[in-house]
């Protein structure tokens, strides 16, 4: 056999192997890195996030993502700002009006909570078992709530400034007067109560009532929403799906992540907002059932705020749509998961 017949054999058994092989043999295309950045500590009402990188869920659509934690003395949103890191969660929409008004651009790409957990905290048979009775009870409210969902009350329902009393998130003062009331997170607050004061208060959730904000929301800038539109949809479709996993699925080893990041978080307390997650609603409820975890509406962000203009918290010039986008949600990603 010739030289030449000799090179035309071996190129025709190269270009018979299977294609598998050959595929195999190539290097694995590389994931891009981005951090998310939460806002505070982490806990069970991270959980989808940590459950998505556990599983393997943003992994699977091209994302390497890394959790970084917020809490007292970090500012993830600033980082975020600053193009340090490529994900943020937002609070409620009304950090981001404020971003608008000020120039800030960036947006809400989904809303990982449909209702925010605010509550009003009550003792029972004290006879500020309705939220109409609240009106009479002397409520502990921080600042950032007295001029945000205070404002609303007051608006809407004939609340009174004189009755708030400041809270410095110490429950001593609710615990030792049986006739007030206090703020809380359904998902933390009750459980912190029933530990430290022996029984369980009455919650009235303010979305329950009609403070109809969109919390725990993913924010990321103009910028990575035009450039890397890809990025933004794996991160959002693989948080969806982290949600539906952790909260009807195995959590076992999301909750053991979050346990690393915060390693005063006991599984009573991770179990306890779980439930509250469920019973309440906060994650999965009213849209959710038809557009998947993350949803929004155009009509859900124009009420809210309405609201916040009648209750003087924001200015009515500003463009509220600029806040957000519906271009990653409401495609029912995750649906399949729910059990």
């Amino acid at each position: 056999m010739t030289r030449k017949s000799l090179r035309n054999l071996a190129a025709a058994t190269i270009l018979s192997l299977p294609l598998l092989n050959l595929s195999a043999a190539l290097p694995a295309l590389a994931q891009e890195k981005v951090s998310f950045g939460t806002n505070w500590l982490a806990q069970a009402e991270h959980g989808g996030y940590y459950q998505a990188v556990a599983d393997g869920t943003y992994a699977a659509c091209g994302l390497d993502v890394t959790i970084l934690p917020g809490g007292p003395q970090v500012n993830n949103r600033a980082l975020l700002l600053a193009g340090k890191i490529q994900f943020h969660m937002g609070g409620n929409m009304l950090q981001t009006f404020s971003a608008v008004q000020e120039g800030i651009p960036i947006k809400v790409v989904a809303a990982s909570f449909q209702k925010e957990p605010q509550v009003i905290l009550t003792h029972p048979g004290q006879g500020f078992d309705t939220w109409e009775s609240l009106k009479d009870a002397e409520l502990f409210i921080g600042d950032n709530g007295f001029q945000s969902y205070y404002q609303w009350m007051i608006a809407d329902y004939g609340f009174k400034a004189e009755q708030r009393k400041p809270y410095t998130f110490n429950p001593a003062p609710f615990l030792a007067n049986k006739k007030s009331g206090q703020q809380g997170y359904v998902t933390s607050e009750p459980f912190a109560i029933k530990t430290e004061g022996g029984f369980e208060p009455n919650a009235f959730l303010l979305a329950d009532y009609g403070f109809d904000t969109y919390a725990t929301t993913i924010e990321t800038t103009n910028e990575m929403i035009e450039t890397k539109p890809e990025a933004v949809q794996c991160f959002v479709d693989g948080s969806a799906r982290g949600w539906y996993n952790y909260l009807y699925g195995d959590n076992a080893a999301a909750n053991e992540m979050i346990k690393k990041d915060n390693p005063g978080m006991s599984d009573e307390q991770i179990a306890f907002s779980i439930e509250q997650m469920k019973k309440y609603g906060i994650v999965d409820s009213g849209d959710t059932e038809k557009l998947g975890i993350g949803a929004m509406t155009d009509e859900r962000h124009k009420s809210f705020f309405d609201k916040m203009v009648k209750a003087g918290v924001v200015d009515a010039d500003i463009d509220y749509t600029a806040a957000y986008t519906l271009q990653f949600v409401n495609k029912g990603v995750g649906l399949d998961l729910k059990k």
